[in-house]
């Protein structure tokens, strides 16, 4: 299972601060986040000289166009899991609707959801 932690609120620099700031650069880890980054980002850095992958979605709640942009890069993580996951949301509005989703099959056999990470 793959520890996942959810961070939600503020603005996506904020976010990518929170999840830098919590990062073990020790292990593999992918970062799906939504909407684009407002700039050149501490987290962008770290991953050019660690073992993270960004991936970037179109901004937009997940939840409220289908889940399937969602649902289309989990898939293609989870192929060579990594050992952790965060998922950067822009808004906490639809986060029970979310986690409802990542605790259905197949991600409630493959991600193991953690406390998430409020800005």
């Amino acid at each position: 299972m793959t520890p996942t932690t959810l961070v939600i609120g503020g603005h996506a620099a904020a976010r990518e601060a929170a999840i830098a700031a919590a990062l073990d650069p020790a292990l593999r880890t992918v970062i799906l986040l939504e909407g684009l980054p407002d700039g050149r980002s501490t987290l962008q850095a770290q991953a050019e000289s660690a073992r993270i992958e960004i991936v970037r979605i179109a901004a937009g709640c997940p939840c409220c166009i289908g889940n399937l942009t969602l649902r289309v890069h989990l898939n293609r993580i989870l192929r060579r899991p990594p050992a952790q996951l965060y998922i950067g949301l822009a808004s906490a509005s639809h986060l029970e609707q979310i986690r409802h989703f990542l605790r259905q099959p197949p991600y409630d056999g493959l991600l193991q959801l953690n406390q998430e990470l409020a800005l």
